[in-house]
This record gives C-alpha cells, structure tokens and sequence, in this order.
C-alpha cells in the first residue's frame, strides 16, 4: 500500500487548480511509489524535488536568524561576508513581492510584527552571505539594524519569520537536471526532523525515485539521505527553472553532489 498527496494554494480562488486536476495529480504520485525498495548504502547526486528543496532554505533560514547568531548556536555564526553556498546560489527574502498573477505573495505584507516597513532582504548572493535575519531585540544584542522580519502571535514576545523566501532559479529543466545523473535520488519526501543547526549537521528519512542514467526508475523508500548543510550549500550543482510560489517558501529542482543514502 502507498499514498501521497497533493493540494493547491493561492490568493484568488480563480488561481486555484481544478478539483480534478488535484485528484489526478495526488493519484499519479501515489501510483509511482508502487514497488518501492530500499537501495544500497552509497555516496550519489541527490536531486530534490521542488517541494523538499524548500525544506533547505527552511534551514538556511533558521541558520541565520538573529536568535541563533547572537547565541553562536548556528553554523552561519560569524560568517557575514564569506562564501557558504556555490556561486549560482541567491536567496531573497521579499516581504513586498507582488506573484505573476499581480497580487502579493503568500509571505507578502506592509510592515512587520513590530510595525517596521517591510523591505526586500538579500540574504545571499551569489554564494556569499550578505545578511542576517532580524528582529529588534537581536538586532540591538549584534548591534545591528532590524531587517524587519519580527513576527507576532497573539501574545508573547516578536519571533522572527520569513516574507516571501526563495532561491533564483536556474536556466535548467527539471529533465535537463536528471539526464546529467548516472545514478542517483530523486527525493520528493522527507521524514523527521535531522538538521542541526549548530553543525550544520543533516540526515533525514527519505523516499523518492531512483535516477538510473539520467531516467526515473523504480521507487525507493526507508532511507536515509545525510550530510552536512554547510557543504550541501557549496555543493549544490544544478538549480532548475521551475520555481513557483505554492507558500511564502518556495525553491526549484536542486542537485547535491556528495550526500550519502544509507539503506540497505
């Protein structure tokens, strides 16, 4: 037995995928996981799916949040201006960014939960560690300014979140990116939660689809993917171009070279 799911999110209904469309498209991605298998303990390329890659700038995110900077709990601590990502990576973080269909994005708002006007933060460029991500109070403890990214609940003290967050995409296809595998994974679930931020530290439960000379094969289930976010950055080798917004995070296709899948 398998199963998946799929779902569509907008700002308008009218840019809401269709009932049916929904269905077919969760019906396909539980039909290929039919057959799944472990497979056996190597190092290979890791392709992410769209939809998990998001998961890494989730990390990169937290990495770089004031709260764990100033407590020098995160590996980015002390990396201001420094190269941690491969040249081909930018990463923005845009509290006024309008989508294609020209309303604001799902992360998008006037000013933060501490009535600072939002701005458009990047965090790195081109590899290279520009900012931080700030509140107030973690600005005032690394002398520094705020970036506007204070969140609030309905009580208790300003938290710090993302606007719209997102990598640039590339100039590559998601096939394009497969065809260049001879073997490797392409993930499209993760379980647990196996990031630590203060080493950078990275091993996840895993499924996807087992990449045999650049073709999906048969699926792959029950193990493990593991690295170290700080080399995962450098070794990023290929950003696709299909990056599209369905939360306020959002990141394209993405290769890793040098991960480890533990299975059988």
């Amino acid at each position: 037995m398998q199963r998946d799911v799929w779902s569509s999110s907008a700002r308008r209904r009218a840019d809401l995928e269709s009932p049916e469309s929904i269905g077919q498209e969760a019906a396909r991605r539980a039909l290929r996981k039919l057959g799944a298998r472990k497979v056996a303990t190597q190092q290979v390329p890791i392709v992410f799916a769209p939809e998990v890659a998001r998961t890494l700038l989730g990390h990169l995110f937290e990495a770089a949040s004031g709260d764990s900077i100033w407590r020098s709990a995160s590996f980015l601590a002390g990396k201001m201006g420094a190269q941690i990502a491969a040249p081909s990576i930018t990463v923005i973080d845009d509290h006024l960014m309008l989508l294609p269909s020209g309303v604001g994005g799902f992360g998008t708002s006037p000013f933060d939960g501490e009535g600072l006007a939002s701005r458009r933060n990047v965090l790195v460029d081109r590899g290279v560690l520009q900012s931080y991500v700030l509140n107030t109070y973690t600005a005032r403890k690394l002398r520094m300014r705020s970036t506007a990214n204070a969140t609030r609940g309905l009580s208790g003290a300003p938290g710090i979140g993302p606007g719209n967050l997102y990598l640039e995409p590339g100039s590559l296809t998601p096939e394009q990116i497969l065809k260049d595998v001879p073997q490797g994974l392409y993930v499209t679930s993760l379980m647990g939660f196996g990031a630590n931020i203060v080493t950078g530290d990275y091993s996840r439960g895993a499924s996807g689809l087992w990449i045999d000379n650049g073709e999906l094969t048969h699926a792959v289930e029950e193990v493990t993917i593991a690295g170290n976010l700080a080399s995962m950055l450098t070794s990023i080798t290929a950003i696709g171009n299909d990056l599209l917004f369905r939360s306020s995070v959002a990141s394209p296709t993405l290769r890793v070279d040098g991960m480890t899948v533990a299975g059988a």
